[in-house]
């Protein structure tokens, strides 16, 4: 059939408010509920509007949910993978001539096999100890290779490489090509990272591609880039999606970074920094310079004291000056001896001459004795008739007969 063609000609806007007059007068799209597994689930914190897709095996329907809507239903937080039942209309949104649910109210039925899929590997895994922090590695300070595991037509490459350029030039960039969505896609990202580790040349290694549904992500979740990444040598940075993203090569690599950009940032240091830093260092070297000549000065000076103290001159100074100390002191303590040996002797001798029989004598006592043998006489019992006594006076000697 043959079209006209004449001023009877339709414009686009034209064309799209009967579509949409059409569908929302239709009895069934006016009042429907659809069945599916949520995918691409956004809510913006602006506007409180949630937009996700439904899906199931063989088709997909995009819907918005408004912020009243889910006001009026309390309805729960939404997220990809969620199986539910959603009530509203559909119409055309015009500016994109797109046919989309506009949701008013929404049952959820459980997790979706997607959902379920992730569940399950992410706990098999982590009973393996695939996600323990004690396994995860530090990044290296300063790499001088950068490897990169993405798709070489990605957005999310480009702006790797412009962060990595404008952070850290001095690192090189190698790239391992794979497909980052799709079938083919998991075994791709795995070989990928293998052959970097066979390489050996990279400091670390970055996984990522831009943001999509779980759909898109789902390579991200399959068990071959898991083990993948746990067998790597060297540590590996994810950014794969947004910052809401979450995938199972998230939990098992060395670091997660929120998206492509964030993990480029990680992978690097900034030599803005590095420069400030060494222009600092610059700066203070000469006053650390200076502190450490005069703690090396003062060092010398007291090793130069300490080595004059042991020269065979100033010991024998220092022995010398030690003799003559020791000399003065036993003089002095001799002295003491002699001082105290004297009063003692004086004592003594005064001691004897109070004792004395002479002192007696003087007094105009006499001592006896019997001459014979000297023994001095204290008794008559000691002598008999006829005995020769010798009588000691103050000034001599009498001689005498008992009678």
């Amino acid at each position: 059939m043959l079209f006209p063609e004449g001023p009877a000609a339709l414009s686009v806007s034209q064309v799209a408010r009967y579509l949409k007059e059409l569908l929302e007068t239709d009895e069934v799209l006016r009042e429907v509920w659809v069945r599916g597994e949520i995918s691409g689930c956004k809510t913006y914190a602006s506007s409180g509007h949630c937009y996700f897709t439904l899906k199931d095996a063989d088709a997909q329907l995009p819907c918005v949910f408004f912020k009243q809507a889910r006001l009026r239903s309390s309805a729960p937080d939404l997220r990809d993978g969620m199986a539910i039942t959603a009530a509203g209309r559909i119409s055309l949104y015009e500016r994109d001539g797109k046919l989309q649910l506009y949701v008013e109210h929404i049952q959820v039925l459980g997790a979706g096999a997607l959902f379920l899929r992730f569940e399950q590997l992410k706990t098999r895994l982590a009973a393996e100890g695939l996600f323990e922090e004690e396994r995860k590695r530090s990044l290296p300070v300063a790499p001088e290779v950068i490897g990169i595991v993405t798709s070489p037509q990605a957005a999310a490459l480009r702006d790797m490489l412009r962060v990595l350029r404008t952070r850290y030039p001095l690192a090189r960039v190698v790239l391992a090509p794979a497909l980052v969505q799709g079938a083919e896609a998991p075994t791709a990202i795995a070989h990928a990272l293998d052959l970097l580790n066979e390489q050996g040349e990279a400091d670390v290694l970055i996984v990522a591609r831009g943001g999509g549904s779980i759909e898109e992500l789902w390579a991200f979740n399959e068990e071959i880039v898991a083990r993948a990444i746990a067998r790597s040598r060297i540590p590996v940075i994810s950014g794969v999606g947004h910052e809401t993203d979450f995938t199972i090569a998230d939990f098992v690599a060395d670091h997660r970074a929120s998206t492509p950009t964030a993990a480029a940032t990680q992978a690097v240091p900034n030599i803005a920094d590095l420069l400030a830093d060494t222009l600092e260092l610059r700066q203070a070297l000469p006053v650390l310079m200076d502190d450490l000549l005069a703690r090396t000065r003062d060092g010398l000076l007291r090793a130069e004291r300490d080595l004059e103290r042991q020269t065979p001159q100033y010991q024998l100074e220092r022995f010398q000056q030690q003799l003559d100390d020791t000399t003065d002191s036993l003089q002095t303590e001799m002295q003491h001896i002699l001082t105290l040996q004297k009063e003692r002797l004086k004592g003594t001798d005064l001691l004897l001459r109070s004792l004395s029989p002479e002192l007696t004598i003087a007094r105009g006592f006499s001592v006896v004795r019997r001459a014979s043998d000297g023994t001095i006489v204290t008794s008559v019992q000691q002598v008999q008739p006829g005995a020769e006594l010798d009588i000691q006076l103050g000034d001599g000697h009498i001689s005498a007969r008992v009678e």
